[in-house]
């Protein structure tokens, strides 16, 4: 694509008005995928008792839905932060920054770990403790990837882990996740039928026909999808507590505007530190550069600005890092760049930098105002879960894209790609205990190593992207192959 196809390049300043709305456009855009992320973790993170009286299951449901309006206004501040950095400083691309999915599994994982009881070997913490260690895995991570990107490493790095690594990475991430779909959506299975039908239906159907379901298809079944649910409730056709009721509550406890540093800064309190977790999430960091990589090639194409410079693509890997050691200090997650944005710069021929950072100043607002994530936080979950099935599959078929830029005949990247994948399932499998009729356990194992080893052992084992990731790494650098065959040049 050349500028001349452009209504609006790099450099363009459309006017303010027009400005604005192509910047909304770029916000619903990524809206569904980026709340869908604190609406995963809200209820794992403050989890209702079921065996618990009605008074208590009350109170624990409130605080849940307070604390998962504050993870969602603390995403959508770190989102625009991010961006704004990425946009001005950085790649300097029309590039939107969001929660990247690619730290879901570590992140889960870290939840798991630390709400778990300490009988079964868990730390037995609360949600604001897993935010504490994941918020200190997010910032020791972000300063490798500063120094990965400002170093200029990320072109190393680039010939280091090829597709035949990076899609069974993304392909875990995931299948990973499928505790997360349909057992939610479940919860009360009409609605979340229904929602998976509907973004079927507009993004493969209507899509076609009707521009409006091709730029929000996830926004659209949001709104007509918890539309429905909020007028049943009103109706009392789901009462209170009915798993698709839609609950305000949160919306009137919550203030107009987190004004005071203690509501912004470290919501969750001071970052925790633990080597097991911060490796967990590396994985997610390498995946997410890769990716990145990739990313700033496209849009740079589509904004009409030929292909990315070294330096350029070195500036936005540093400035992503620099975004992700703020989130963690703002109680968000990873972010990083949104492959749907750049194709909206594709459909639009909008690729103006202005654009994007007027979206940045906007997602700030949206993350100060207290009400927009209390909102959002009322999403029943058989809608969420609805969403997973189909956003969580779609990451595991990018990951068969990326795996497709490789040689797909040759049996070396076959055999590296499928026992990489198949590993990244078994492992885990084998460290969780979900397959103890086998034994020995990992126990055997552990116990013969010392204790700091021992956690980062474990960290690694119970991450399927972190297996698949070391597996692939050292067989695809260690077999001879050539950069045609492993896919770092193209194919034609």
């Amino acid at each position: 694509m050349t500028s001349n196809t452009l209504l609006y390049g790099l450099d363009d300043r459309p006017p303010l008005g027009k400005a604005i709305v192509f910047a909304l456009q770029h916000i619903l855009t990524m809206f569904g995928a980026t709340v869908a992320v604190p609406l995963m973790f809200g209820p794992q993170l403050w989890p209702v008792d079921s065996n618990a009286d009605e008074i208590t299951q009350a109170a624990q449901l409130a605080t849940q839905f307070q604390n998962t309006a504050l993870l969602i206004s603390s995403v959508m501040l770190c989102s625009g932060i991010a961006t704004l950095i990425q946009a001005t400083w950085g790649s300097r691309l029309p590039i939107i920054q969001g929660v990247s999915f690619s730290f879901l599994t570590a992140f889960a994982y870290i939840v798991t770990q630390v709400l778990a009881p300490v009988s079964d070997g868990g730390m037995g913490g609360d949600g604001a403790m897993a935010m504490r260690y994941i918020a200190g895995a997010i910032l020791i991570g972000a300063i490798l990837e500063m120094v990965i990107g400002f170093t200029g490493l990320i072109g190393w790095l680039r010939r280091a882990i090829s597709p035949v690594v990076i899609g069974p990475v993304i392909m875990l991430i995931g299948l990973a996740l499928f505790k997360h779909g349909v057992p939610k959506a479940g919860t009360y299975l009409p609605i979340g039928v229904l929602t998976i039908l509907l973004v079927i239906v507009f993004s493969l159907v209507l899509s076609r026909y009707i521009n409006f379901f091709r730029l929000f298809p996830i926004l659209s079944v949001i709104v007509v999808v918890v539309t429905l649910c909020w007028v049943l409730t009103m109706t009392e056709v789901f009462p209170a507590g009915h798993p698709a009721a839609v609950n305000l509550s949160a919306v009137h406890s919550s203030p107009y505007v987190r004004a005071t540093p203690s509501q912004v800064v470290c919501p969750w309190g001071w970052p925790l530190f633990h080597t097991g977790f911060t490796v967990a999430v590396l994985a997610g960091y390498f995946a997410s550069m890769i990716e990145s990589f990739g990313d700033y090639h496209a849009c740079s194409y589509m904004a009409g600005g030929g292909s990315p410079t070294q330096k350029q693509i070195s500036r936005g890997i540093g400035c992503e890092g620099i975004g992700c050691f703020l989130s963690g200090l703002l109680g968000g997650f990873s972010s990083t760049s949104y492959s749907e944005n750049i194709g909206l710069v594709g459909l639009t021929k909008v690729g103006s930098r202005y654009v994007v950072q007027i979206g940045a100043v906007i997602l700030i607002g949206l993350g100060i105002f207290g009400k927009f994530g209390a909102i959002a936080a009322a999403i029943p979950g058989p809608v969420v879960g609805g969403l997973y099935c189909t956003l969580f599959g779609l990451i595991a078929a990018v990951g068969i894209q990326q795996l497709a830029k490789a040689d797909l005949k040759s049996d070396r990247n076959l055999l590296i790609a499928g026992f990489s994948l198949f590993m990244g399932l078994s492992v885990p499998a084998w460290f969780d205990g979900s397959a103890a009729f086998y034994q020995p356990g990992p126990e055997t194992l552990l116990e013969q190593m010392p204790e700091m080893l021992r956690g980062i052992v474990q960290s690694i084992g119970l991450t399927g992207m972190a297996v698949a990731a070391i597996i692939g790494i050292t067989l695809d650098n260690l077999i001879p192959g050539t950069p045609e065959e492993r896919g770092l040049t193209s194919k034609e």
